[in-house]
């Protein structure tokens, strides 16, 4: 005897393979690490902590 498939069930879980399937795929297309984003925000401020550091007190007050 032929066992019973919900079929509603079958294609959510065939929608979700696929979607991982995706996911996969796409990670690593264009996925970074987590440590490989935490590095690139550290950098960014950093440089901006630099950049902040080497400004002169005529620059500040021009900036209104």
């Amino acid at each position: 005897m032929a066992e019973i498939v919900n079929l509603n069930r079958w294609r959510k879980a065939k929608a979700k393979q696929e979607a991982e399937r995706t996911a996969a795929i796409n990670r690593t297309a264009f996925g970074r690490t987590r440590a490989e984003r935490e590095a690139e925000r550290r950098r960014a401020e950093k440089a901006a902590a630099e950049l902040d550091g080497k400004r002169t007190d005529a620059e500040t007050e021009g900036s209104d």
